[in-house]
């Protein structure tokens, strides 16, 4: 795939904010590109703790909410937590649990069927929370679009607050204005509403239970420190609902992280040990791609419950039990999602809408809960918005996963009347229609779209072009300062235009990573790593190079092969030896 590569012009003292945070000048020419401008900023991003997050009851009705909570917990009326079934509302649902129980309240988390009901609060759930004494629905991550199950809960003269982080639906006024319409609950926390001041607008549904928890442990008397344990929670459904990684989720994310660390937790002990993670070491990436996955696989494949059980598990072995089986769940479905994401690449190859800005892919027989994974899976193939759709009981299901410059949620809003339910953001949405609908909306979701071609192409940001002999030990380990990587806090690229290769070979059990042996422009030689697809790498160096020179690169000859790389440091240890590596992100060929 043709890919931009652009290096970031943002200006500032490199020098000085370096000496004055006792920073390299590149990791300070990095934290300006990631748009942290001031020294407070800065110390915030290098240094932040939970002490500098917001105050909670600056986000709109947080007060009332939390007015709402006590008032039920004091009373002894039982509260229903009306939650969801991915990784955010898992784990939303268990932060509102527990802090619930702990200032000793009584609830229970209520899901609905992801097959038969679909995302978010539902009249099932309310009628059967009202059927069995319960007084008040909690939402998290869901509620802002449950206008009828939550005006159904008020004639049962239940108490509804809803705490969620999506989109507030809207219509669009005659004069383009959008009209917004909030649900009728008692109390409405989500910091997309216009009028909330709140300033950090990024918060996932676990972020903004947390706030509300926080509020009620100050009421209740309850140790910082308690508090602060549900930080593991925050982090993991912050990762998992691929948040950006700046301001606020930053700080729940490295602290939750280190707290996940030595987590009392027994279901996420046992989880990181049956998929061989070492807790002392943990990342963003094994949120991201182990420990967010395997919850998702039980909201996906099989009922939510099973995440809850293992979280709520009271014995080693009922974890590790549990967990073994999320494990399974798992892999399950990464082979059900890549037989899915190869057939939807079938189905696009042979189509006449190949060329369509924003991609409709239906596919049959496909699980209807794989398709938000496929959909990414196709945007990163193709690098466009992609909805794709599966049979449902009524009609047809589909998730959408988009790109930068596209905002989906509002694309959707254009179509509403081709729609029997649909909600999201920006980046991911997740709609419902009658199947005769699916062409209608393939054609004015791509007239309305305004993407360019430059927009439809990949863009690399490369933060310093800088030489190997600038890399040390000392300088990979200060680049941990600028943890956790994600969305919204990419690891850094550094690039070079040309490297020599001296010599190259196929290593690995699969033998699918490309080892080199580089030399840089000044004349430093490194190993140099690519873990990326390898026949696309060769079948470039043998269309650029030939047959010829690419036989003599692999047997070590001297040879004409010049490449770009974009790189990320890193360290190899082997058997006790430790020495600098680059490991590479993309190439090309940029003639001299």
């Amino acid at each position: 795939m043709r890919e931009r590569w652009r290096v970031y012009g943002k200006k500032a003292d490199f020098n000085r904010i370096a000496q004055t945070f006792h920073i390299s000048p590149v990791t300070a020419r990095i934290i300006r590109n990631r748009d942290v401008d001031g020294e407070d900023a800065i110390r915030r991003y290098l240094y932040g703790t939970v002490e500098d997050l917001y105050d909670p009851r600056r986000m709109k009705d947080m007060g009332k909410a939390a007015d709402l909570v006590e008032e039920a917990v004091r009373n002894g009326v039982k509260i229903a937590i009306s939650s969801d079934f991915d990784v955010d509302g898992i784990f939303s649902g268990m932060i509102l649990l527990e802090g619930i129980l702990r200032i000793g309240g009584e609830a229970s988390v209520y899901t609905p069927d992801r097959v038969k009901e679909g995302y978010g609060l539902n009249d099932r759930i309310v009628e059967e929370a009202h059927s069995e004494g319960y007084g008040m629905i909690l939402t998290c991550d869901n509620g802002i679009a449950a206008a009828e199950p939550i005006l159904r809960a008020k004639e049962l003269g239940m108490t509804v607050v809803v705490t969620d982080h999506h989109e507030v639906p809207y219509t669009l006024e005659e004069n383009g204005e959008r009209r917004y319409h909030l649900p009728a609950a008692d109390a409405v926390v989500d910091h997309k509403q216009e009028d909330c001041p709140y300033p950090f607008k990024k918060l996932c549904g676990a972020g903004v239970t947390y706030k509300l928890i926080q509020i009620l442990y100050e009421r209740f008397g309850v140790e910082r420190e308690e508090l602060y344990r549900l930080l593991e929670y925050a982090a993991i459904a912050t990762v998992a609902d691929v948040m950006d990684l700046e301001g606020e989720n930053r700080i729940i994310v490295r602290e939750g992280l280190r707290r996940l660390g030595a987590t009392k937790n027994l279901g996420l002990q046992a989880l990181m040990e049956v998929n061989g993670m070492d807790p002392k070491h943990l990342t963003a990436y094994h949120i991201g791609f182990i420990i967010g996955p395997c919850f998702n696989a039980a909201g996906r494949l099989e009922t939510v419950k099973m995440a809850f059980d293992l979280l709520k598990a009271k014995t080693r072995e009922e974890a590790t039990a549990r967990a073994e089986t999320l494990k399974e769940l798992n892999d399950s479905r990464k082979n059900m999602t890549l037989k899915g994401a190869e057939q939807a690449v079938e189905v696009i190859e042979q189509s006449p809408w190949k060329q369509d800005k924003i991609l409709l892919v239906r596919l049959h027989g496909c699980h209807e809960s794989l398709v938000g994974i496929i959909a990414g899976r196709i945007r990163e193939k193709y690098y466009k918005p992609v909805f794709v759709f599966t049979d449902a009981e009524e009609g047809i299901k589909g998730s959408g996963r988009s790109i930068e410059g596209y905002h989906m949620f509002d694309g959707l809003m254009q179509c509403q009347d081709l729609l029997e339910r649909f909600g999201g953001h920006a980046m991911a949405a997740g709609l419902s229609l009658k199947e005769e609908n699916l062409e209608p909306l393939r054609k004015r979701l791509n007239d309305a779209c305004t993407l360019t071609q430059e927009e439809l192409t990949p863009l690399v940001q490369i933060d310093v072009p800088m030489p190997l002999s600038y890399i040390t030990e000392e300088l990979i380990e200060e680049f941990k300062l600028l943890e956790p990587f994600g969305k919204g806090n990419t690891k850094p690229i550094f690039a070079q235009q040309h490297f020599q290769i001296a010599k190259g070979s196929i290593i690995g059990k699969n033998k699918n990573v490309m080892k080199f042996q580089v030399i840089g422009q000044d004349n430093t030689a490194m190993e140099a790593l690519y873990f990326g697809d390898l026949d696309d790498l060769i079948q470039l160096i043998k269309t650029e190079y030939g047959e010829e020179q690419f036989e003599r690169m692999m047997e070590g000859r001297r040879n004409d092969v010049d490449l770009a790389f974009t790189y990320y440091p890193s360290v190899n240890e082997f058997r006790g030896r430790r020495s600098l590596q680059i490991v590479i992100q993309n190439y090309c060929r940029i003639r001299r």
